[in-house]
């Protein structure tokens, strides 16, 4: 059977923690900054663990991760 391809654009969007969980960044953080608060600028550079509804298909497409 051949290899699995691995969907470069998620891995490069994706990486998985100690635990096997799947971080991702937050959108809404490249244009259109000088309306939003300083504070929620802070909040958006932290990464977020993906929800659970769509582990499954992240793991699909990341099949080496």
């Amino acid at each position: 059977m051949p290899k699995m391809k691995t969907s470069k654009s998620a891995a490069k969007r994706f990486k998985v923690t100690g635990t096997g969980k799947l971080m991702r960044s937050k959108a809404y953080k490249s244009h259109i900054l000088t309306k939003k608060s300083t504070k929620r600028k802070r909040n958006l550079r932290q990464p977020a663990v993906t929800d659970a509804t769509n582990v499954k298909n992240m793991k699909k497409i990341l099949p080496y991760l």
